[in-house]
């Protein structure tokens, strides 16, 4: 490997450009001439102009300490991340599964009273399996029982779903994270192709037509929100974007998406009851009925807010859905299917539910409210991952290898407390990619977000996020490539 920007590049065999021998991979060769040509000082120039460019256009997330809002800015890495057409293929195929399964397992825990109302063992059938444990599904943090009849017959629970995936050292994907409630990054990949496309025209220009336009998913993702609506709505069914407002961290996303969609971005505030039992939303002076609320806005909060006519959100948004005038995407109560404990249990709902082998790893989990696997990784925290449950404070992530034996001691009594607030993992290291650091390439940590939709059909969305380790909220343009 020969080149200024490349100049002392660490060779790795889990570098995603270039490999061990320090040869370029297949399909690298192209844009790293490109990015030759622009050498150091014209990447730094690229990486300062994005800066300002994403800063005007607002490109930012925000987040609440100490009370009050602090809104970040997201770089792009002006190197992009390449996937070739096989990846690809493996990646959107084992997403896709992975949500239908999900959705599967939703239906089986949300059917009324459990199963159906004439049998006698009203648990979920992947229970009366022996699949997942009772508890998981009747008696897990992340359950709503409202949920029940937040979803009209046969609905979806689950219409956009996103999950985290990590390349390991072998080659293959696995999946770190599922998000089914309000999965966020949609609207950042868009508004990162148009960065990179006005900043770096040249670069992108030169992948030609093997290079899918994330824009294809708006069409995608439009025909999903479409089928959430509930039968017997006449027409085209008329879709609005539900956001918290400027106080949610993602509201720069929620603008994008509403624009992109071509929908109205209301508030609850905004919404008012009609006659037939649905909704309609106030916007530009007037009122225009809503088939389908595309919800940005977290679970926790719906009752807090109330609506035109001052009923509490979710109640009036449960009221239309049983009503048949309303269909919400995603709908609450998705928690009991993506917290840190549900993902120690997907591989077992696609081989229950669709009677497939799962396409895309997953880390080893134990679930430590189960005894045995408590005294199974008790003596390995300095090995593991631990993660607190949703519900107990979910999404912290303990790093076990990188504490020191005070920490772990500590943990360690934390979790003999409480082992039902807590998993454990076995950590996946990811593969790196060329990131510019101090104007100059270098291998950094990344992982995928890639996106899917489910309506009549269950397909992955044709764009993907990724971001960088070692830096927090860097993103990189991420280049879905075909075989052409």
């Amino acid at each position: 490997m020969s080149g200024e920007l490349f100049a002392g590049y660490p060779t790795d065999r889990t570098d995603e450009a270039v490999g061990a021998d320090g040869r370029l991979r297949d399909g690298w060769a192209g844009p790293v001439a490109a990015l030759e040509r622009l050498g150091a000082a014209g990447l730094v120039a690229a990486e300062e102009e994005l800066a300002r460019r994403r800063q005007e256009r607002g490109v930012v997330v925000g987040t609440w300490v100490d009370g009050r809002q602090q809104l970040r800015p997201v770089p792009l890495d002006p190197v992009p991340r390449l996937l070739d057409a096989g990846a690809w293929r493996a990646v959107s195929a084992g997403t896709a599964q992975r949500h239908r399964a999900l959705n599967a397992f939703l239906a089986d825990a949300y059917r009324p009273a459990g199963r159906r109302r004439g049998d006698a063992d009203r648990a979920a059938e992947i229970v009366r399996a022996g699949a997942v444990p009772e508890w998981a599904v009747a008696h897990g943090p992340g359950r709503d029982p409202e949920a029940v009849s937040r979803a009209w017959p046969g609905q979806p629970r689950a219409t956009v779903a996103a999950a985290d995936l990590v390349r390991t050292a072998d080659g293959r994907w696995a999946v770190v994270r599922d998000h089914l409630r309000t999965p966020a990054g949609i609207g950042y990949a868009l508004a990162d192709r148009e960065s990179a496309r006005a900043v770096l025209p040249q670069l992108v220009a030169g992948a030609g037509d093997r290079l899918r336009d994330p824009a294809d998913a708006v069409p995608l993702l439009a025909g999903a929100l479409a089928d959430a609506a509930p039968p017997g709505v006449p027409g085209r069914p008329r879709t609005a974007v539900l956001t918290q407002g400027e106080s949610d961290g993602a509201w720069f996303e929620h603008r994008v998406l509403a624009e992109a969609l071509d929908a109205p971005l209301v508030r609850a505030g905004d919404l008012w009851p009609r006659s037939d039992g649905g909704v309609e939303a106030a916007v530009d002076g007037g009122r225009v009925p809503v088939d389908v609320l595309y919800r940005r806005f977290d679970d926790a909060l719906l009752g807090a807010y109330p609506t035109g006519a001052g009923v509490p959100l979710d109640l009036a948004l449960t009221e239309a859905v049983r009503a048949g005038r309303l269909g919400l995407a995603n709908v609450p109560g998705n928690g009991v299917a993506d917290d840190a404990a549900g993902y120690a249990w997907v591989s077992a709902m696609i081989r229950f539910y669709l009677g497939e082998e799962p396409l895309l790893a997953s880390a080893r989990t134990w679930v430590l409210a189960d005894p045995d696997a408590w005294a199974e990784v008790a003596g390995r925290l300095h090995e593991l991952e631990v993660e607190s449950v949703a519900g107990y404070g979910g999404r912290r992530v303990v790093q076990g290898p990188a504490c020191s034996a005070d920490e772990l001691a500590a943990l360690r009594a934390e979790i003999a407390a409480a082992p039902h607030r807590f998993v454990a993992r076995e950590p996946l290291v990811p593969s790196t990619a060329p990131a510019l650091v101090d104007g100059c390439l270098r291998p950094r940590p990344v992982e995928l977000r890639v996106f899917s939709v489910a309506g009549r059909t269950t397909t992955a969305l044709p764009l993907a996020l990724t971001r960088v380790g070692g830096a927090a909220l860097v993103g990189k343009d991420t280049w879905l490539l075909t075989g052409k």
